[in-house]
């Protein structure tokens, strides 16, 4: 019956949205009615974080049956949003047609086209490299994926087909071979660590949610460890405290900025179960302030220190889960089977190891981001990265961040993808790694 009164509702308030470009000189303004639900805030925030812009400002106030939040958006070159696809887009996914659009874009990956496989266990150099070559042995071809670290721990979700059709995995008996042998991975030499495969027909969750679930349900928060120089000086500042004459808990957050922090904070406080009632958001410099006034869902306060602590310590990973740590490295290039297992073979062979990495696939290209640093914890050797790039293709792999970036891209010529040959002769199945999981 609630369900059905809430449906009423929302045809009788259908939400509005109501885009701006004039009010403010340097972002669109962005402002959103609707009838209140929960979880509605990050049906919200994660229309508008997939569709990469930047939230300089936020403003939300949900008190009652009415959510009405604005928001200051650009580009990631801080410019205003003036790409008519794009403001058509936020108003049929946001606005009184949103049902469908909402289903698509927050929650729910659709289609049958992929496998997909959630991976968690204790991190280590060469992870990625070792995943990756099983999975091409098995024949089965990366399409997309997402991996973090994080205090000693590592999540992936990855969408995989058959090599041979090009569609999901549906055999039950192939599927479990597939998950026997990543957990035997993921476990390494490590029995005492918990690690976890999970394979599904298609994502059910949206990929960025799912890594936070999933690193929340193994209790990353709870390993909290300081920075490589030894001190907590990079960590957020998170408090909780109690605002007693309104019955709210106020978070505060401190932290420096950077893309998708709102929707980590957002998505995080939901999948606690909190409700957020009103919030204030400023991010227009190099650090970010967010304040949010909360109660849990069954409308109480944080009621105990120890609440307040957990509180604080989930917020702290969810900021920290993304936060970039290593060389940032970017491939463009065909895509193929087996290229993310000859790629992160290279890294492991250089003595480098993956912090962070998006594995995507567009139109036949293979576009993807890794973090990486020295698996000594020594600072990266540029002539190591010379020497990958040289193998890889200076075309191919670039190095972003760097200060020799634009020299560097200046004095490059094509060169031609190397690994087709290099690698024939030098099978993985020559190796111990998976000879010792047949």
């Amino acid at each position: 019956m609630d369900d059905e009164y809430a449906k009423f509702i929302r045809r009788m308030n259908p939400p509005r949205v109501v885009i701006d470009n004039e009010s403010c000189k340097n972002a669109t303004v962005i402002q959103v009615d609707s009838a209140n639900k929960q979880g509605i805030l990050l049906e919200v925030v994660q229309v508008l974080t997939d569709l990469n812009l930047i939230i300089t400002k936020a403003y939300i106030c949900s008190d009652g049956g009415w959510f009405m939040d604005v928001f200051n958006v650009t580009d990631h070159d801080r410019n205003k949003i003036t790409d008519v696809g794009i403001l058509d887009y936020i108003q049929k996914s946001l606005g009184p047609d949103s049902c469908s659009m909402r289903r698509r874009s927050v929650g729910v990956t659709p289609g049958m086209d992929h496998t997909s496989i959630e991976l968690i266990g204790s991190d280590r150099p060469g992870l990625l490299s070792e995943v990756s070559a099983v999975l091409t042995h098995l024949k089965c071809n990366v399409v997309n994926a997402e991996v973090w670290t994080h205090n000693t721990r590592a999540a992936a979700v990855m969408q995989v087909t058959d090599e041979e059709t090009g569609a999901a995995i549906s055999d039950p008996d192939r599927l479990s071979v597939v998950k026997t042998l990543l957990c035997n991975v993921l476990k390494g030499s490590n029995k005492t660590r918990d690690a976890k495969t999970a394979v599904v027909s298609h994502g059910a969750t949206h990929t960025d949610r799912r890594l936070h679930q999933m690193m929340f349900d193994d209790r990353d928060y709870e390993r909290m460890a300081l920075d490589d120089n030894g001190s907590d000086k990079e960590r957020p500042n998170v408090n909780v405290a109690n605002w007693h004459d309104r019955d709210y808990s106020v978070v505060t957050i401190r932290c420096k900025d950077r893309p998708k922090l709102l929707f980590d904070i957002v998505c995080t406080l939901t999948d606690m179960q909190y409700v957020v009632f009103h919030g204030n958001v400023d991010s227009e410099g190099p650090d970010a302030y967010q304040e949010y006034c909360i109660r849990h869902i069954d409308g109480s306060p944080v009621k105990s220190d120890a609440e307040r602590q957990r509180v604080i310590q989930c917020l702290e990973a969810a900021i920290q889960r993304r936060v970039s740590e290593g060389l940032k490295l970017e491939l463009c290039t065909t895509d193929r089977v087996g290229l993310l297992s000859d790629v992160t073979r290279i890294f492991r062979e250089n003595s480098l190891t993956v912090t962070r990495a998006e594995v995507a696939t567009r139109a036949g290209k293979a576009v993807n981001t890794f973090y990486v640093r020295d698996a000594s914890g020594y600072p990266v050797d540029p002539k190591i990265i010379d020497s990958i790039r040289q193998t890889i293709g200076q075309t191919i792999l670039r190095v972003k961040g760097s200060p020799q970036e634009a020299n560097q891209s200046s004095q490059e010529s094509p060169t031609r993808f190397l690994f087709g040959g290099l690698f024939k002769s030098r099978s993985f199945c020559n190796f111990g790694l998976v000879r010792s999981y047949s």
